[in-house]
Order: C-alpha cells, then sequence, then structure tokens
C-alpha cells in the first residue's frame, strides 16, 4: 500500500498492524511504502529526499535505478527515471512530501485510490483497500458486471466497491502533503504507422527482451504449451534464451482440435533446443471444468469466470513446481495484443476507399455481418460519448442486442444483459452508462485503436488477476505479451497489415520468423475446449441450481430468480450460449467468496517486528502461527 507524507500516515499503518511484514519510510520517517515482499518483487533507490521503487519485473537493478534516483527533482520526475526500462511493474516515487505512483500501460499491474481519515491512499488490490475503508459491494457495478465482455469503457475496468476507484491504466496519481490526489496521463499509444515488415521485427524484439527477463540461469522455467501461436512462441523464445523449461499440455476431447499435434511439433523441436520436462494431461487427469464451485475461495478483487478452470489450474500448477519451476509463462495477452479489431476499417475507408471496401465485403463473409451493419460500421460518425449514450438508450428500451461476434465493431460491442437481469439490473446498467456518457472520452480518437488498447487491457487485467491468484498458489503466473514495450510495439503498426481476413495473425507470425519452426508458424487455426465446457456446466447443475434457490444476485434485486435456475438447469438449451450464464454465475461466486472471506488472505497474517538495512521487516505468521506460503503482499 501507498500512504502519502501526511500526519494520518502513521494511523493507517496501525490500521494494518499484524497485515503486513514490510514498511519503507518517507524521508520525514513517515511510513511511505506497507506490505510485503521479496527482495526480488521491489527494488528501492534513495537519494536525498527521493525515495524511487519499481515492483515487478523491471530491468533496472538497485545500482541502475539508484543512478536514475539522483537526478530526481520532483516526485513526478520518476517517470524519466525509469524511461527504456524493459518489463511490467508499478512506478512509485516519493520526493519532497509528494507521492507519484503508477502501474502499467497495459493494466497489468494495476493501481487503485482511495480516501481514508481525509488522505487519498493507494495500493495494487482493490480488496485491501476495500476492507480498510469498510467498503461493500456496489450493486450498480454488479450489475454492470453481468454484461461480460460488452462492458464499455470505461466501466470496463471500474472497481466493485464503493469508496474504491481504479487509476486508469495510463495514469498517474500524485497525492501532496495533505492527502489531496490528482491524475495525470503519463502514457500515450505510438503512431501506427509502421508497415508489417518494420513493426514485426520491433514486436520480435519486444518479447525477445519480455522473455529474457523472466529467464534465470539454473532455474526451470514452466511454461504453457497449448499447440497456439502465443505460449509456444514464447516456449520457443524463452529456449534460444537458455531456459530448461517445464512445460504443460491440455488435450481436449474433441477429435477436430488440432492443439495436441501442433503441441507435439513443438515440443519434438524444443526438445533439440532445451532440456524440456513435459506435462500431457488427458481430460480424465483432471477434475472437469467448474469443480471446486461449492468450495468458497479467497475471492479476487472483482467478478471474473475464473471457476471455470480454477482447480484445474491449481492442480497443473502444483505438477509444474513439482518439477522445479518457480515461474510459469503463459501466452494469455498474444490474441490481445497480435491483432487490432477489424473497426479500423472506419479509418481506412477515409484514407484508401477502394482497399476498405474489398477488405469490408471478406470480413463480411467471414463474419456474417450484414449489409446494412456494415455501411453503419463504415460511414459512423457520432463521437464515444454519442454512442455510449446510444448503447444505454437501446439497453433501457428492450431492443434485442445481437448475438456476440455478429455485428461489425464501432466503438464497441453493444452492452447486453442475460434474458434473468431484471428491470432494476438494466436500470442500474444503463443509470451508470450515462452517468459516464456525459464525460467520456475514448481510450483513442480512432475507432481502431480505441478498441485495440481496450481488449490489450482486458487481456492485461486478466493477467493482473491470475498473477495474484496463482502466486498464492506456489507458482506464479506471467503474462510476457502484457508488457508495456510489447504493447507499444504492437500498437506501432499499421492495422490494416496486421488485421486482415486473409491471414491468420500476421503481425506474430512474421515477428516468429526464424524462432518457431514453419510447420508451426503455418498455423491459421485456434481451437477450444467447448464439449468440456458444457460437460462442466452440466457436472455443476445441482450446486448452481442451489446458488440459484439461494442466490446473492437475486438477494441484491438483480436477477430473476426463476429465469436464472432455468438457465442453470439446462445451460445447453441457452439461446444466446453459456456464456452469459458463466459471467453470471463468476458474480454470484465472487460475491457468495466474499461472505466467506472478509478478510483478505494476504491480509490474514500475525507479524512481529525486527529492522534489517533500513527497511523494516515484519516477520509474518498466519493466524494458525505458521509460516504463510507466499509473500503476498498486504496491498
Amino acid at each position: 500500500m501507498v500512504l502519502p507524507d501526511h500526519g494520518a500516515a502513521p494511523a493507517a499503518l496501525r490500521a494494518l498492524r499484524g497485515r503486513h511484514c514490510r514498511t519503507v519510510p518517507h524521508a520525514s520517517g513517515r511510513p511511505w511504502l506497507v506490505g510485503c515482499w521479496s527482495d526480488e518483487q521491489l527494488v528501492l533507490a534513495t537519494a536525498g529526499e527521493t525515495r524511487l521503487a519499481v515492483t515487478g519485473p523491471c530491468s533496472l537493478g538497485p545500482e541502475a535505478l539508484n543512478a536514475r534516483a539522483a537526478a530526481v527533482r520532483s516526485a513526478s520526475d520518476a517517470e524519466g527515471a525509469v524511461r527504456g526500462a524493459v518489463g511490467r511493474f508499478h512506478v512509485l516515487a516519493s520526493h519532497a512530501g509528494e507521492v507519484y505512483a503508477r502501474g502499467s500501460a497495459s493494466g497489468a499491474r494495476r493501481l487503485y485510490r482511495a480516501t481514508l481519515d481525509g488522505m487519498t491512499v493507494a495500493a495494487d488490490r482493490a480488496r485491501t483497500l476495500a476492507w480498510l475503508i469498510g467498503a461493500e459491494p456496489d450493486p450498480a457495478h454488479l450489475a454492470a458486471r453481468l454484461a461480460g465482455p460488452s462492458l464499455p469503457h470505461p466501466l470496463d475496468s471500474a472497481t466493485p466497491w464503493r469508496g474504491v476507484r481504479e487509476v486508469p491504466a495510463g495514469d498517474a496519481l500524485t497525492i501532496d502533503r495533505r492527502g489531496g490526489a490528482a491524475t495525470t496521463a503519463w502514457w500515450s499509444p505510438p503512431p501506427g504507422e509502421l508497415p508489417l515488415a518494420e513493426g514485426a521485427s520491433a514486436v520480435h524484439d519486444a518479447l525477445r527482451a519480455a522473455v529474457a527477463l523472466r529467464v534465470d540461469p539454473g532455474r526451470t522455467l514452466a511454461a504453457d504449451l497449448s499447440g497456439g501461436l502465443d505460449s509456444t512462441s514464447l516456449c520457443f523464445l524463452a529456449a534460444a534464451e537458455g531456459a530448461e523449461l517445464a512445460t504443460a499440455t491440455l488435450h481436449w476431447s474433441d477429435p477436430a482440435n488440432e492443439d495436441p499435434r501442433y503441441a507435439e511439433r513443438a515440443a519434438a523441436a524444443l526438445a533439440r533446443r532445451t532440456r524440456i520436462a513435459r506435462l500431457v494431461f488427458e481430460p480424465r487427469d483432471l477434475p472437469p471444468l467448474f469443480a471446486g464451485a461449492d468450495e468458497p475461495d479467497d475471492p479476487d478483487d472483482e467478478p471474473s469466470t475464473a471457476l471455470r478452470d480454477r482447480v484445474q489450474q491449481r492442480l497443473i500448477g502444483e505438477a509444474l513446481r513439482a518439477k522445479g519451476a518457480t515461474l510459469r509463462l503463459t501466452g494469455l495477452g498474444g490474441d490481445h495484443a497480435a491483432t487490432p479489431p477489424a473497426s479500423y476499417l472506419h479509418a481506412l475507408l477515409r484514407r484508401r476507399p477502394v482497399a476498405a471496401l474489398r477488405r469490408t465485403a471478406a470480413h463480411r463473409a467471414r463474419q456474417r455481418w450484414s449489409l446494412a451493419d456494415s455501411a453503419r460500421m463504415l460511414l459512423a460518425r457520432g463521437s464515444y460519448a454519442r454512442w455510449l449514450a446510444g448503447a444505454s438508450r437501446v439497453l433501457r428500451a428492450g431492443e434485442p442486442a445481437p448475438a456476440p461476434l455478429t455485428e461489425p465493431p464501432g466503438w464497441g460491442m453493444r452492452p447486453r444483459l442475460p434474458a434473468w437481469a431484471n428491470d432494476r439490473a438494466t436500470t442500474l446498467f444503463c443509470d451508470l452508462m450515462d452517468a459516464a456518457a456525459e464525460n467520456a472520452e475514448p481510450l483513442a480518437a480512432e475507432r481502431h485503436l480505441h478498441g485495440w488498447i481496450r481488449q490489450l487491457r482486458q487481456g492485461g487485467r486478466t493477467a493482473a488477476r491470475l498473477a495474484h491468484r496463482t502466486a498464492a498458489w506456489g507458482l506464479p503466473l506471467d503474462a510476457p505479451f502484457c508488457d508495456d514495450a510489447v504493447l507499444d510495439a504492437c500498437l506501432a503498426l499499421r492495422p490494416d497489415e496486421v488485421c486482415t481476413p486473409w491471414s491468420y495473425k500476421p503481425l506474430l507470425t512474421e515477428a516468429m520468423r526464424g524462432v518457431l519452426p514453419d510447420a508451426i508458424r503455418a498455423r491459421t487455426t485456434k481451437d477450444h475446449c467447448e464439449p468440456e465446457w458444457f460437460a462442466g456446466l452440466r457436472a455443476g447443475r445441482a450446486v448452481f441450481a442451489g446458488w440459484a434457490e439461494d442466490s446473492r444476485l437475486a438477494a441484491a434485486g438483480l436477477v430473476d430468480q426463476r429465469a436464472l435456475h432455468r438457465a442453470v438447469s439446462s445451460p445447453d438449451l441457452l439461446s444466446a450460449g453459456a456464456a452469459e450464464l458463466e459471467e453470471t454465475l463468476g458474480v454470484e461466486s465472487w460475491l457468495r467468496d466474499i461472505e466467506a472471506h472478509p478478510v483478505p488472505a494476504h491480509l490474514r497474517h500475525h507479524v512481529r517486528h525486527h529492522v534489517r538495512r533500513g527497511v523494516r521487516h515484519d516477520e509474518e505468521k498466519d493466524v494458525a502461527g505458521q509460516a504463510p506460503q507466499t509473500p503476498e503482499a498486504a496491498r
């Protein structure tokens, strides 16, 4: 947690007594950083009145950071001090009574703020702040979460807690001596002007540097090896850096699924480059999807669909740890980074109309867009605020939204709620959209860039959630595709060269030329686990039916209990697809987990204090007197 150089900060520290293991002071001696971290997780530099820290994977070591800290003349100078650093990290600074804090542009390192005793405080966990100020979930934002992936910016990054706000990705928080705060943008997207050949080289370099940062000589590195382009690329980049690998491959039951074949090819090629311990999991080797739904777990900062494979991923992580791995790479974020939305056609029409019309026809054929919808996408002129207000108006009027992915993208997917969401949920959600539309600004002026940044940050938020959860299990999951340098390298390309209806992931296939074997790089398909997904929903029907009968969402006045019960009883019959049901189950599960675990697991520790090397360490113990399994921060 980040505290201002304020007279009330010591009281906040006392509120966290027994809930943290380390404290770093401001130059004044008041507490600045409070939490639990290992020496590898936080690098601290001191120069006069300046305190500068980075947390998370970062290429700057103590010596380099100390040299840069000497040039800091104000807290906001911290941004210049870390310029050019590789990784994905928080930047934290204290100088002359002013505090500067920010996460990553991708959203994979998040930052939240709240008001405590009249001063602004910040943390990288929303639940830490919610517990500290006694916040409750906000029914309006719970209603919004039922919209799932159609939830529009800026509501998609809003926290479900009253009184806790996210500092938007790409913005920095400044807190003065009085505890007052302001946000300013520290990041902006690069011009999307590079041709594919030049831009792909930069993406290759950024990904290689990101993976190299995670490779530690002599340490076994775990990695997903699904057979898909994203995870397979990371495995080959890690092997090129000299990593010894322990890989995990899941085989799905669909005989048409091509993942196993490509994973076998990749494993054989990797074995010629490095030592590899390969784990292959058949469906019978793991519990079904949605297993363990009836076992309350420590909840994340916000609802998610993590319930789906929570038990499976924990078991896979344990198996990889048994191979000696201490970190696990995942291809999460690759889909988000490598391909922008087709809304680039809107801007392309104004620059190259013939090319835009030809591409639109090809996209229509592949994705079954109607001619009228395609024309509306190309000719639309309204602002983002106008689009958001219109989306609210359409939803409030009860007009049916098209099925997901069947309409051309404009500013975004049209928000929709499931059939079991009641009128109150619709009203609360639409009120949020109306309020946001009053001063809503897009993430970028052009529609495709707004959509591309939004989807990149969706991947980043998922990466942040999984990093926290898997760290608690003992094998942290890391997503190099969500590093800011990778984000910048991808956004620098011309969108019409990396989103084409005639080729699959052209950016990644070009960037991995010479890294991936050609037979793998030429893959043009992406597979799924749909049979297992529906089988898991069916297997969990009894649990989910019990939830519907005693629904926390129904108690909050947000869903029709009977309609929800019908949906969980017959998920195969849902006309809109079971994805909507999974989003609802994620919110329901999260509310139940909050009841079962009102104090976050990373705060449930007792400690005793000692001082070493000028940084206060509080040896922590959990309530049973045992050392906790991980150094999860009290953040």
